[in-house]
Order: structure tokens, then sequence, then C-alpha cells
């Protein structure tokens, strides 16, 4: 008997995925479709999206694959990698991932499905883990603070740059320092941003430094050939003239070498990177960022502080972050909105997993293999340039060509500079084995050197690469926590008490608007610790990348598919660095056609901050664009505006569906409006998840935009990153996209400057995404769009009686998030969206997101990953509350004293012999069956920001503290 193809496809399993990704039953969506009053999903989806911009067919992607043919697959792709023995070093470097961590961070859905630490009573867990990173920071660079971690050492070193600028009073110059050893992928982003910015780059030998008029500078520590050497006469001679001064800093170095603090930085940045974190081909790894105190207020990134609940007990918070843009908008001075916690928090694990001494037995390993390998290439006649390293040789004079080939026998990676230079770095993971084979590499199998002769000379004669002037004299890590847990029972314990602490999608849903925390699949999570995608170095050599090369090439094609756009740059590593990345790509288009005047941005009033700010970092002039009471552009406005600055107008930027949830049904019209008057269209891709399969923003008007592939295509959040943020161009950007110093991009012009450390951003995530892709298929992405809006309308509608719901399309519906009005209660009975937030973890959630984009508002976003089940428990903690609320509006419960302004309520609350609220123990802390079968317990109450914005401490308390 014949099988038809529906009935083959179940067979072979290629559905299933789809299923497993998507929540809703198919009962459970007839059920909301007859909530909504509609009989069929398409007219769900007629009523919702505009006709003028639907896609009329399929997109043309392959048929979904299953889970086990998608990783089939993605391992022959991997295999395709060749992951030779790496000495290239230049700020990457090979490291262990000790297995406890990796399996229970790195590998936990505890930890990476959780979202950023907004809400700190139900995020302890990785706040305190974030704490850890920043005493691990403070200690090494001997700074007195440090932020919660950035996107790459070359952002970093960025706005570094531009913190010297803002913070400098002394100075009037435009013009920055660097020195000629600084990393050139660091050099390139710094260039990008320099150029922008509108600053002259003085690039020169570190001991010229005194002799310039600049405002800053940035030094290399080692330097990026390995050469060690005492910056504090050059800190103190650049102090001494008002320059501002910022250290690039191995972390590992910081071990052995004295403290760049200790020497009269300013500001020190660096990669944590090799504290466990494999290289992946680029990324993702955790940035520092660490400065003096006089600088707290104008750090850029988050930074968390110790605070105290309402009950006086220490609490952690976010004490400050670079979320100014949402008040400083186009005047911010820096756009970042997104960090690298889940790496922050592994790089802190493995400090407190080793402590100090753990520490120093690795870097000390670590410098006295390559003081042996130093020894053995001197006795051989070998050059070096430099006679002071920690782990980085460079050896001048050598033939290169046979040093080549011979490596490539052994499957050994070295650096190879311009002029027949060598450079070998060497690692935590490089043994006495290894040293012999460099040998046999470097200098000739025919050698009769020997590894012990050596080791005993440089003992006896005391040899060492480290200048006895630049010998760390200060302990570290001397906080108990980086001394108590030695045993991988006590560290596994260490780091459950953490993850219990935090509530995360393993909980419950995580309703946040414009943020789209959706499942994180287990098979699109496998590949990333492969030692094929993890242990690949990102200037490896491209002919043992062609895996990568493939897997990102396919994925680019995806989403050209998806989007309607010609080309995918993968460089941009968060969204905020993809609005930048887009926008200097049409800055250099306007530039090449003779148009460089044009720098008027125009950006609707409803806009995420990261626009204007984002656009203010591109040298743009912001003109803001009124939306209308219904929360659309106001077109008439948008036209005046247009017509205004028609000579000058670069670029708008537009979020689809709005900012405010709505599909606009002028979206064709605005984008004419602009091209019309000679300026780009950016369409912001925050809410690209309402899109999918349905709509392609290429096709209705836009240039460029950004995808936030830890939104819409599954890189899960981390906690507060990673994330990776590439840009879709149409043909006539391509050009101008972001090319890369060490790793050139095809097609892209070579003076377009990078905007991160790596070619291809955090590209070891890479294969979430397409793993996602793959196994969704054409169909399944669009009946995935299509559930994400049947549920925010479903949310919509349940709560429509019970809250106002602020914005809806010209046919009654939203799109793929609603923003509910809580100001009208709040006039009635005092009570805040602050206050529903915190009950809503009594009832077991997350808070959707609040106040933007509208004050006194909730945006709540539930993704077509959740279940009709788990969107009925979230209606009715809503509903539930409101009818607290309504007890509060009637006098039944005080306004001062109530559940919702004492939420949220923890077990000390209940232990509290001197109860004596208005509301039993059980209505606080058990307000709901589902809280009584299945309690979350926040682990503090209520966090009081005053005292903590008020007392700003940002390193570890004592372990009293937490023991208290």
């Amino acid at each position: 008997m014949a099988l038809d193809n529906r009935r083959l496809a179940d067979l072979t399993g290629h559905d299933a995925f789809i299923a497993r990704h998507n929540g809703p039953r198919a009962d459970d969506v007839e059920h909301m479709l007859h909530t909504l009053g509609l009989d069929s999903i398409d007219a769900l989806i007629e009523k919702t999206v505009p006709s003028g911009i639907r896609l009329q067919q399929e997109l043309g992607l392959d048929a979904p694959r299953s889970e086990a043919e998608a990783l089939d697959y993605l391992k022959r792709l991997a295999r395709q990698n060749k992951v030779f023995k790496t000495y290239i070093g230049q700020g990457y470097h090979s490291t262990h991932l000790p297995a406890v961590i990796q399996r229970n961070v790195l590998e936990n859905p505890g930890w990476y499905t959780a979202y950023t630490p907004y809400q700190p009573e139900i995020a302890q867990g990785r706040l305190e883990g974030l704490l850890n990173f920043q005493q691990m920071v403070m200690d090494l660079t001997g700074m007195e603070l440090a932020n919660a971690s950035l996107l790459d050492e070359a952002t970093a070193a960025a706005e570094a740059m531009a913190l010297c600028k803002r913070a400098n009073k002394r100075s009037k110059s435009d013009a920055f320092f660097i020195a000629n050893d600084i990393l050139p992928q660091t050099l390139d982003v710094v260039r990008t941003r320099a150029h922008y910015f509108g600053f002259e780059l003085i690039i020169a030998p570190a001991s010229e430094l005194a002799r310039h008029d600049v405002f800053g500078a940035l030094l290399q520590y080692p330097g990026e050939s390995g050469q060690v050497h005492d910056l504090a006469p050059l800190l103190a001679a650049a102090s001494e003239k008002g320059i501002m001064t910022c250290v690039a800093a191995d972390i590992m170095s910081l071990v052995l070498l004295k403290e760049p603090g200790r020497m009269g930085a300013d500001i020190v940045v660096g990669n944590t990177q090799r504290f466990g974190v494999p290289m992946g081909y680029g990324g993702p790894h955790a940035a520092f960022f660490a400065t003096t105190d006089k600088l707290k207020r104008s750090i850029p990134g988050r930074i968390i502080g110790v605070s105290k609940d309402s009950r006086g007990a220490p609490a952690l918070r976010m004490a400050m972050q670079t979320r100014e843009q949402h008040i400083r908008r186009e005047k911010a001075t820096s756009n970042i909105c997104t960090a690298q916690a889940l790496l922050a928090n592994i790089a802190g694990f493995y400090a407190v997993y080793h402590g100090a001494e753990g520490l120093r037995t690795i870097a000390s390993r670590i410098h006295r293999l390559t003081t042996l390998l130093a020894e053995g290439l001197a006795r051989k006649g070998v050059r070096l340039v430099h006679d002071s390293w920690f782990d980085t040789l460079r050896l001048t004079g050598i033939d290169a060509g046979k040093v080549h080939g011979r490596a490539m026998t052994h499957e050994i990676n070295l650096r190879y500079f311009d002029g027949g230079d060598i450079g070998v770095s060497l690692d935590e993971t490089t043994t006495a084995a290894d040293l012999a084979v460099l040998f046999d590499v470097l200098i000739g199998e025919e050698h009769d050197l020997s590894i012990a002769a050596l080791d005993e000379a440089i003992i006896a004669q005391d040899i060492s690469g480290i200048p006895s002037d630049c010998l760390r004299e200060s302990d570290f890590l001397t906080h108990p926590t980086f001394r108590r847990y030695r045993s991988e029972t006590e560290m596994l314990r260490y780091l459950k008490r953490l993850e219990n602490k935090d509530l995360s999608l393993t909980h419950a849903m995580i309703p946040l608007g414009s943020c789209t925390m959706k499942l994180n699949a287990t098979s699109e999570m496998i590949p990333i610790t492969w030692p094929e995608f993890a242990n690949v170095h990102p200037f490896a050599p491209q002919e043992q990348v062609a895996g990568y090369k493939q897997m990102i090439g396919e994925l680019a094609a995806f989403l050209v598919e998806i989007t309607g756009y010609e080309h995918i740059s993968m460089q941009p590593n968060s969204g905020a660095q993809g609005e930048y990345a887009g926008l200097v790509a049409i800055r250099r288009y306007q530039a090449a056609q003779g148009e460089g005047h044009r720098d008027i941005c125009l950006i609707p009033s409803s806009a995420h901050g990261t626009n204007p700010a984002s656009a203010a970092m591109a040298q743009m002039k912001v003109v803001v664009v009124e939306c209308d009471k219904n929360g659309n552009i106001d077109i008439d406005d948008l036209r005046t505006k247009a017509e205004q600055h028609s000579e000058n107008l670069s670029a708008i930027m537009l979020t689809y569906p709005s900012t405010h949830g709505v599909f606009e049904e002028a979206i064709r019209e605005a984008c004419d409006i602009v091209h019309a008057h000679g300026g780009q269209v950016y369409i912001d891709g925050a809410n690209m998840n309402a899109q999918v399969g349905l709509a392609r923003p290429g096709d209705f008007g836009g240039d460029v935009s950004h995808l936030n592939l830890h939104k819409t295509f599954c890189i899960p959040h981390g906690g507060g990153g990673p994330g990776m943020g590439p840009i879709g161009v149409k043909s006539h950007l391509a050009p101008f996209v972001s090319n890369h110093v060490v790793t050139p991009i095809d097609g892209v012009r070579p003076e377009c400057g990078a905007v991160s450390a790596a070619a291809f951003g955090s590209a070891s995530i890479l294969p979430i995404s397409w793993a996602y892709i793959k196994m969704m298929g054409a169909r399944g992405l669009r009946e995935a769009t299509e559930l994400a809006i049947l549920n925010a309308n479903y949310i919509a509608q349940r709560l429509d009686g019970h809250y106002p719901v602020l914005y809806k399309g010209i046919n009654g519906t939203v799109a793929h998030e609603c923003i509910i009005d809580i100001r009208p209660l709040k006039t009635t009975s005092g009570i805040s969206e602050e206050d529903i937030a915190k009950r809503l973890m009594d009832y077991g959630f997350h808070a959707p997101t609040m106040s933007f984009p509208v004050p006194g508002t909730l945006m709540i976003e539930p993704t077509e990953s959740e279940s009709r089940y788990e969107i009925d428990r979230f209606c009715d903690a809503m509903i539930g509350i409101r009818e607290e609320i309504a007890r509060v509006e009637s006098g039944e419960w005080p306004a001062e004293d109530n559940p919702l302004v004492n939420a949220p309520h923890t077990m000390a609350d209940l232990m509290d012999d001197a109860w004596s609220r208005p509301y039993t123990r059980e209505t606080g802390a058990f307000p709901s069956a589902a809280a009584k079968a299945a309690k979350y317990w926040p682990s503090v109450n209520r966090v009081d920001n005053v005292f903590g914005d008020r007392q700003v401490i940002c390193s570890c308390p004592s372990i009293d503290d937490y023991r208290d």
C-alpha cells in the first residue's frame, strides 16, 4: 500500500521537532482561536499582517530535518575543521574548561536560559557569579572597580577610548595614542570607532607617548609579540601631561605580572577567554573593563553591586548599567545593551575552582615552559626579538618556509609575521612533550636538546622572561569564595546553590516583550561543545576551517531567504553591535557615492534607546519622528521631516512590527518616503519573530536589518549574554559591511574596518541558529510565527477585561506581543507596574518588560514555544493579581501593606513569628494552586534600590554576610 507524503514525513520524524518547538497542540489552537472568535490561523494572520507585505509563497528552504539528521549533518561539517595544536596566541589561547563547570553551567539550561537580571530577587545566583567575576578582575588588574563584562577585548578598548574622551577634562585634544604593539584586531575595531567619533589616531612605539598631545592612550601588556616592559614610567609621564591611559592586559599574565592599576593606569581592559572558555573560532568570550573609583559613573556596561532587601539582608542587584541610552538617547556615549554574562560566570567560576594557588601554578607552568623554549632556541642560535616574555616569543632570522612545512606535518599552527618572523604563544594546555615537538618544528629534528637539562639550567641560573620590576608582589583572590570550593563535591554544590536561586525557562515562561524568550532546544545546544567547533582558533588558516565556513555560509543563505536581503554580515556579536554596523555600512556607502554629508537619522519617538545611541556613535544627528495616539509612526510628521532634511537625510531606523507590538499598515509608505529623499531604511530586527515566513523586511523597503539570533533564532540569552546580531543588507550595501584585518572577508572593501574582534563574531554559537532553521524548515518557521502571534492575541483577549490593552492594529489584533496599561490602576490603588512585577514572583513567574516603550506599562511576549497550559497559568496569575488590586482599591487591604507592595514573599517571611500583615501567610506565598504544586522561592525580599544607589559596593561581601 502506498503512503502519502504527509504520512511518510511522519514516519521519518521530519516533523517531530516542529511539534516539540511549538507549544500549543491542535486542540489548544482551536480553543484559542475560538476565544478570539476566529475559525483559522489564516483568518488571524489576515487581520494582523498587512496584505501588502505578506509573502504569497513558502520560504525557499529545505524541508524540515529530524534532530538526528541535523546533528549528523552538522557533525560531518564539524569534522571538516582541522583542530591543530595552536600556538598562534594573538589574544586567544587553548584552555581547559573544568568538567564540573562545563556540565553544570555551560551545558545547563538552568544557567543558559535565564534572562538579564533586571529582577534581582529571582537572579541572586548569577548576580553572585558576576560579582565573583568583578572581584576577580579587580584583584588581577589592581583596579578599584570592574564591570560585569563586555563583548570582546577590541570592543572594550574602543569603549575605553570613548570613556577617556568624555572623562578627561584636562585635555582639549581630539587625538588618541595607540602603541604600535597593540593586537591588530583591537586596532581594527578602535580605528572604526575613532573614525565616526572624529578622533585622530596616533600609532607609535609606547616609549613615544609623552611626546604627543592626546586625550588618551592605549597600551598592550604584554605587547602583541610578547614583550614585557614596565609601564609605570610611561603612565606617570602621561598622567603628568593630562593624558588618560588604558592598558589592554592579558588576564593570565597578571597572575605573575605587576598589576596595571599599581602602575598608574586609569582603565584596564582585556579578555577572560583563557579562563576556561573555549576559543570557539572567536567567541563568545567575556571581555573585562576595570577603572578607578572616580570613573564609576562613566563606566560602560553593567556593574553588579551589593545592596540589602526589605528585611535588611544582603542582596545583589545591577547597581549601574549603560542603559543610559533609554534616558539620554542620542546624547548617549555608548549603545551597549548586552554583556557576556554566561561566559563571565564561567570565567569567574574558573577562578573559584582554581583559586589563587591554582592560577599561580597554571601561569607559572606556562611561563616556565616558555622560558625553556626560549633558552633552548637561544642555544641553537635562534634569535629572539625581545629579551622578556610571559608566554609569547617572537623569533627572527629563521627560515619561515621550512618551519611552516614541518609545522604542517606535525599539525601545528604558529603565527607568521610579515617579513619572516615567527610567533609562538604557549598556554595552559601545553606540556613538556609539546615542547619537544616544538623544538623539532622550529629547529629541525636533528637537535640534541634535552628538556630536563634545560630545566636544570634555568633553575640553576634563575632565568626568567619577566623583568624584576614587572613581577607581581601583591596577593589576589583572597576572598573566602575563591578559597573554599576545592573538592569537586563542594564546587558542584556551590554551582547548584547558585542555580537554585535563579528563575529561568526551566521553571516558567519569561514573558518579556521584545526579548523573545523561547525554547533553546537541547539538540541545538549540543554542538557548541564539540571540539571541532569549540577548539578552533579564530585566526586558524582558512584551509583548516572548511566546516565552519560551510556552516556559516549555509546559515547566511538561510537568513538571506528569510529576510529578503541579498547579503549577511556575521560579524556583529550583539544586537546593539548590529545596529551600529548597519548604520556604519550606510554611512560608508553614502560617502562612496559622494554623499558623505548625509548625517540625519530619523527615529520614531517609541524606539528602543539603543537606536538613537547607535546613530550618535555613527556620527549622525537624530531627528525624532512623532507617533500617533495608536502608537504608529505619524506619516505626516515623517513626510514633513524627510522633506525638511532632504539634502542631508541619511537613514531612518524603524522597528517592525512596531515597538508597540503592532504591524503598522503604512510601513511601505514610510520606506518610500525616506527613499524618495535619498535616505536608507534601517529596520530593527528585534521583532523578527513576528515576521519569519510571513513577511520579509528586504521586500517591503528595508536596506539593512540586524537580526537578534539570541531572540528569533534560538541562541539562549545566558543570563544577559551571549548574543549575535548579524546584519542583512541589500546588494548595494554589501561591499560596505565590516571587513577584518586578520581574516579578510570576500566581497567587502578592504578599507571597511571591523566592529568586532573576530571576523564572524561569536561563531561557536552559530550552530544553534543553523540547527533551529534546519530542523524547522520553511513550514515550521512560518507556523512558529503564526503561533507566536496567536499566543499574544490570546493573552491580550484574556487580559483585556482586566487590564487595558494599550495598542492594537486596525483590525483589533496585536502582533507577537501586547502592552497592558497599569497607569489607571496606579491612580486608583497606588499599585505600580513594579509591584505587579514583584508579585508575579510569588506566582512563579518572571515579570514582563516594565515601562517600555511606555512608562507605567507591562509589555508581554509569550513566544510560540509556550503551551496553552503555561499561557493560561500566566493569565490566571495576572487576573488573580488584578483581583488583589481590587481589594486594595476597596480599602480591604491598606495601600501600604498588602501582598503586592510586600512582594515577593520568601521563606523568611513565613518563618517570622511577628507576622502581622492583613492577609495570611498562605495568601502571601501560595497565591495559586500552581504555586502550591510547584513553588519557586525567591531567595531575597524586595531589593532596596535606593540604598544600593547611595552605597555603591561592587566587590564580594564577607562570606559571613552570606552565612548570616
